[in-house]
C-alpha cells in the first residue's frame, strides 16, 4: 500500500510542479532583498571588550569625565637618520599635523615636539599622536583613514621617514577574510571532476551563488538590528558557499541515483527530497545548533558574527527542499548531459567499496592507526599560549609593522603598547607617591607625569612596560598593578585606579574568550548528542560522532600550535616568529567545524543507517554506505578545504591561522575520521553500533531520516525492496 507523503516530499513535489514560478520567486525575493538592504542596511559594528572587566570601567571613566584622552588614537612614527630635531623635520611633521586636523573625526593631535619622552634617547625618532573620537578601531571610517594614510604617505622625503600606528590604522590595511572567488573556482573544478557533467556540476553552483546573494542581502539587515562585525559578512559568504556546495552535491547524487533505478523524473525528485533533503535538514540542524553555541558564549561580536552564518545556513536549507526540487525538475535526464572527455560517472564506489573492506578486515589496526595519527597531529595543541599579536607580527611591508620597528627601535618594544591607568580621584596628593612608586616597579620602563581632566576629579598615567604587548611579562605585569600595586597605593585614599589601553583591554578579551571555551564546547556537544540520538536514535553512533569530531578538532589546534611557533611550518605560511593565538580563534573554529564535521557524519551514518534498517547486516551497511557516499564527501571536503585555503595568502596573521586550522581539520575528518575510523569503529561496534534503551526509545519522538517514499513506479530493485527490517537493538538484546 502506498504510504501518504509527508509534508516535506509535499512541498518538493509542488516545487517540481510549479518549478517555474518557484525559480522566479527565489529571484524576486533576491531581488527585494537586494532593494531592501541598499535602503536599510546599517554599517557593520562590532564591540570587542570584555564587559565587566577593568579595562571597560577605565574606558568608562574616561568616556564619561574625560572625553579627550578616551577614543581611538594614531601613532605617528617619525625617523630621521640625521635628527628629528632638524627645522626641516619638524616642519615636515607640523604641516602633517596640520593636514590631518582637518580629517573628519579627528579631534586633536599631539607633536612630539616639547613632549617629554616623545624622542628616542638618540634623537632619531619621535613619536606624534592623532586623537579620533570614535571608540573602536572599526568605528572609523576607512575612507577616512586611508587619507591619513596618503598624508603620511605624502610626508616622507628624503632624510625623513614616516610610519603609522594603531588598532585603527591595523583595521584599515587588514585585507578581506578569505575569498569567495577562489572558492567557486576551486568548487567548479572539484565538481566537474566529481560528476564528470557540466549541469550536474553546475547545479550546487547556481544554488549556493543563489543562496549567497540571498544571505548577503540578510546579514546587510541583520546589521540594523545588532551589532554585527564587517568580517561576518565573508563568514556568512563562506559558510552559504561550503554548505551549499554540500548539500546540493548530496542531492544531485541521490537523484542520479534514482534516475538510475528507472524512476520518473517527479518520483526521482520526490524520493531525492525524502532521503538526501532529509539528510540536508538534520546537517543543516546540526551546523545551526553549532553556530547558536557561538551567540551564546555572551560575546557580542560572536553573536553577530553567529546570525550572520545561521541566515547563510537557513538559506540554503530553505533552497534545498524548494529550489533545488525545481533545478532538478529541469535538468531531468539531462543532468549527464555536457559531458567532459576522459570524466566518465559510474554508479557507485567499487574502488571506495574495496578500501572499507580492507577497513573492516583490520579494524583493530585500522582504529588504532587513525587514533595515533590524531594523537601526533593534536600533540603541539598542548602548547599552545593564548594572547592576542601585536603589530610585530604583521606582514612588513604594512606601515603598523614598519612603526613598530621604528619604535621598538627607538624606545623599547614596551612603547608599542603602553598601559593608560585611569583614575577616579577622590584625593590628588595620591598620584606622585603613584607615580613614584610605579617607576620604581620592575617590568617598567617609563612613567609618564599624571594628567587631570578640567574638573581635576579623574587623572590618566602613562606606564609604558619594558617588554612587548604581547609578551607574557606584559601580562604579568598588568594582573600585579590590578592585584597588588594599585590596590596598596590607594588604599585608604577614596581613589579607584583602573588599569586600561590597547594592550589591556586585548589581555583581557582574550581571558574572558578563554573562559567561556569549555561552555561553549559542553553546550554545543550536548545539543548535537540530543540531536544525533533522536535522529539515528543511537547512543553509540552519537558519542562516537561526538568524540571523533573533538579529536579532529583537538588535530586542527595541534597543527594551529606548531605554525605559531614560527618555525619550519610556520613560515611555510608567511608566519615567521613565535605568536600567541586569540582565544577567539579557538571558539570561532570550534563552533563552524563542529557543525561541518556533522555534516559528514549525517552523510555517511544516513546511507548506513537506512541500508541497517532493510537488511539487519551491520558490516554490509557500513561498506555499503562508505561506497555510497565516501565520493560526495571528499569532494565536498575538497571544496570546503579549499574554500579555507584562500584564507592562507592573507597579510594578517589571524586570517592566516583560521585558514590553516579551518583547512587542516575538514581534511582530517574527510579522511582520518569518516574514511578510516567510522568504519572501522562501526564494524568494532557490529549490531552495538545501534542500541537504544527501550525506556528511552518508547519516549522519543520518532524520525524517518531515510524517508518512506512508496516506488512503484521504479521497474528495478532499490532499497526499499530489500528484506525487511530489522528490530531495534534494545537494552538486554545480545549483541553478539
Amino acid at each position: 500500500m502506498t504510504r501518504r507523503s509527508s509534508a516535506l516530499v509535499r512541498l518538493a513535489d509542488l516545487a517540481y510542479r510549479r518549478r517555474g514560478r518557484t525559480v522566479l520567486a527565489w529571484l524576486a525575493a533576491l531581488a527585494a532583498l537586494v532593494v531592501v538592504s541598499g535602503a536599510y542596511a546599517a554599517p557593520f559594528t562590532a564591540d570587542y571588550s570584555a564587559p565587566g572587566s577593568d579595562s571597560v570601567a577605565a574606558r568608562e571613566l574616561l568616556t564619561e569625565r574625560f572625553p579627550a584622552v578616551a577614543g581611538q588614537t594614531i601613532d605617528v612614527v617619525v625617523r630621521a637618520d640625521a635628527g628629528v630635531a632638524q627645522p626641516a623635520v619638524r616642519r615636515g611633521v607640523e604641516d602633517l599635523l596640520a593636514g590631518v586636523r582637518q580629517v573628519s573625526h579627528v579631534v586633536g593631535t599631539a607633536s612630539p615636539y616639547g613632549q617629554v619622552g616623545a624622542t628616542s634617547p638618540d634623537g632619531r625618532t619621535a613619536i606624534g599622536q592623532i586623537q579620533l573620537d570614535v571608540t573602536g578601531p572599526d568605528d572609523m571610517p576607512v575612507v577616512e583613514t586611508q587619507r591619513i594614510l596618503a598624508l603620511a604617505e605624502a610626508a616622507n622625503r628624503s632624510g625623513m621617514r614616516v610610519e603609522l600606528g594603531g588598532q585603527v590604522v591595523t583595521s584599515a590595511e587588514g585585507g578581506q577574510i578569505g575569498s569567495e572567488a577562489i572558492g567557486l573556482a576551486a568548487a567548479v573544478v572539484i565538481l566537474l571532476l566529481a560528476f564528470g557533467s557540466v549541469i550536474a556540476a553546475g547545479l550546487p553552483i547556481l544554488v549556493a551563488v543563489t543562496g549567497l546573494g540571498v544571505s548577503g542581502a540578510l546579514v546587510g539587515l541583520l546589521a540594523a538590528l545588532v551589532d554585527t562585525p564587517d568580517w561576518g559578512t565573508s563568514l556568512a559568504a563562506m559558510m552559504g558557499i561550503g554548505v551549499g556546495i554540500d548539500y546540493v552535491l548530496l542531492m544531485v547524487t541521490r537523484f542520479r541515483e534514482f534516475l538510475a533505478e528507472g524512476r520518473t523524473r517527479r518520483n526521482a525528485v520526490k524520493a531525492t527530497v525524502d532521503t538526501a533533503g532529509r539528510a540536508v535538514l538534520v546537517a543543516g540542524s546540526t551546523v545551526v545548533v553549532s553556530l547558536l553555541g557561538l551567540a551564546a558564549t555572551g560575546l557580542s561580536y560572536m553573536q553577530g558574527a553567529a546570525l550572520a552564518a545561521i541566515s547563510a545556513v537557513l538559506v540554503v536549507m530553505l533552497a534545498a527542499i524548494t529550489l533545488v526540487p525545481a533545478l532538478l525538475g529541469y535538468a531531468g535526464g539531462r543532468i549527464d548531459r555536457l559531458r567532459l572527455p576522459l570524466l566518465r560517472h559510474r554508479p557507485g564506489s567499487p574502488g571506495w567499496a574495496r578500501w572499507s573492506g580492507l577497513v573492516q578486515r583490520h579494524p583493530l589496526a585500522a582504529s588504532a592507526a587513525g587514533l595515533g595519527l590524531l594523537a601526533v597531529l593534536a600533540l603541539p595543541a598542548a602548547g599552545i599560549r593564548f594572547g592576542f599579536p601585536d603589530a610585530g607580527n604583521s606582514a612588513p611591508d604594512t606601515t603598523t609593522r614598519q612603526a613598530y620597528d621604528l619604535v621598538s627601535d627607538g624606545f623599547g618594544p614596551g612603547a608599542n603598547g603602553p598601559l593608560l591607568l585611569a583614575a577616579d580621584l577622590g584625593d590628588t596628593d595620591v598620584l606622585t607617591p603613584l607615580t613614584d612608586r610605579l617607576r620604581g616597579l620592575a617590568g617598567v620602563a617609563a612613567v609618564s607625569a599624571p594628567r587631570l581632566n578640567p574638573a581635576r576629579d579623574t587623572a590618566t598615567i602613562t606606564v609604558t612596560p619594558a617588554t612587548a604587548p604581547q609578551s607574557p611579562d606584559t601580562e604579568r605585569l598588568v594582573h600585579h598593578l590590578r592585584d597588588e600595586v594599585l590596590p596598596a597605593a590607594t588604599a585608604g585614599t577614596g581613589t579607584t585606579v583602573h588599569v586600561g589601553g590597547v594592550t589591556a583591554a586585548t589581555i583581557d578579551m582574550n581571558a574572558d574568550a578563554a573562559a567561556r571555551l569549555p561552555v561553549l564546547i559542553g553546550g554545543v556537544i550536548g545539543l548535537s548528542l540530543l540531536l544525533l540520538l533522536l535522529v539515528f536514535r543511537s547512543v553509540a553512533v552519537a558519542v562516537k560522532a561526538a568524540v571523533l569530531n573533538l579529536l579532529s578538532i583537538a588535530a586542527a589546534y595541534g597543527v594551529i600550535a606548531l605554525v605559531l611557533e614560527g618555525g619550519a611550518a610556520g613560515r611555510l605560511i608567511g608566519i615567521h616568529s613565535e605568536t600567541p593565538l586569540p582565544a577567539f580563534i579557538p571558539i570561532l573554529m570550534f563552533a563552524i567545524l563542529f557543525g561541518l564535521s556533522m555534516d559528514y557524519e549525517v552523510f555517511l551514518v544516513s546511507r548506513i543507517r537506512e541500508r541497517w534498517l532493510h537488511t539487519g547486516d551491520p558490516a554490509g551497511s557500513v561498506s555499503a554506505g562508505l561506497s555510497a557516499t565516501a565520493r560526495i564527501i571528499t569532494a565536498a571536503a575538497a571544496v570546503m578545504v579549499a574554500v579555507f585555503a584562500a584564507f592562507i595568502p592573507s597579510s594578517d596573521v589571524f586570517l592566516k591561522v583560521i585558514g590553516i586550522g579551518l583547512a587542516t581539520a575538514i581534511l582530517v575528518d574527510a579522511t582520518i575520521v569518516r574514511m578510516l575510523l567510522v568504519p572501522a569503529v562501526m564494524q568494532l561496534l557490529g549490531r552495538a553500533a545501534w542500541w537504544l534503551p527501550a525506556w528511552l526509545d518508547r519516549r522519543m519522538p520518532h524520525v524517518r531520516l531515510e524517508g518512506s517514499l512508496d516506488d512503484s513506479d521504479s521497474p528495478t530493485t532499490s532499497v526499499r525492496s530489500l528484506p525487511p527490517r530489522p528490530q531495534p537493538v534494545a537494552a538486554g538484546t545480545s549483541i553478539h
